[in-house]
């Protein structure tokens, strides 16, 4: 018996102005997700960048401090490629980050912070399409964005968010979009925002270097798994997101 085809995506809702998102590493947006950014902020959407770490521990030959310092230039920098211009850093460890309330908490600032109707995270999932097991540091501040967006919106968790800085609470967020889960169902066509999405990995050039392997090839890597995701929107190339939605 032939194996089933996979489900046509359907196309992730685009009714929306502004966007948060967050994610653990610099370069996580840019393994898929960043072409749909570039998208997003060509249409006039505000789409604002929070790292939970700078990525310190991602170059194995880099003493922590420096990678810092580097990744942190590169995230910004890769970041305006796609029409990003506020990139913000949470400075949580990398590598050993706990989901937990000072996460959840640093999530919430952000929200009513910016005050998004759409948050963007990355797979959260313990696996990439049951398969290769996720990292931990992606796992936990996908969920803790997930949380976080709620506890934003309820004025008695955190409560000194407003009480001593002023932040009210955030209810907007309609939906949260958790880029290359194995749960995704919808995608976004890049077909005519694709170059910029490689552009945008080729600014993390320390990290790339170090890194090697077929990850560290932006053209092949993001082909294949945008011309994948593109097969099943009915166009050359998209982003495949797994959608939250947050309210009715």
């Amino acid at each position: 018996m032939s194996e089933q085809a996979p489900p046509p995506y359907e196309p992730v809702d685009e009714d929306w102005q502004t966007a948060l998102a967050v994610v653990a590493h610099p370069d996580d947006m840019e393994y898929g997700a960043a072409a749909a950014v570039a998208r997003w902020t060509g249409q006039g959407k505000r789409v604002v960048y929070v790292m939970a770490t700078r990525g310190e521990a991602g170059i194995d030959g880099m003493d922590p401090d420096e990678a810092a310092r580097v990744r942190t230039a590169e995230q910004i920098a890769s970041a305006a490629v796609v029409g990003v211009d506020t990139v913000e850093f949470l400075d949580f460890p990398d590598g050993v980050i706990e989901y937990g309330l000072p996460l959840r908490r640093a999530i919430a600032r952000s929200v009513r912070q910016h005050r998004p109707d759409v948050v963007i995270t990355t797979n959260f999932r313990d696996t990439y399409g049951g398969v290769f097991p996720n990292q931990a540091d992606h796992i936990a501040v996908g969920r803790a964005a997930l949380d976080g967006v709620r506890d934003a919106g309820n004025r008695w968790v955190f409560r000194d968010l407003a009480e001593s800085e002023g932040l009210a609470p955030w209810n907007g967020v309609r939906l949260l979009l958790a880029a290359g889960s194995p749960a995704a169902a919808h995608a976004v066509d890049t077909t005519a925002h694709f170059d910029l999405g490689v552009a945008s990995l080729k600014e993390h050039k320390a990290y790339l270097d170090g890194l090697g392997g077929a990850m560290a090839q932006p053209d092949e890597f993001l082909e294949s798994f945008g011309r994948m995701a593109g097969s099943r929107l009915g166009t050359t190339y998209a982003a495949a997101f797994e959608v939250i939605r947050l309210t009715m």
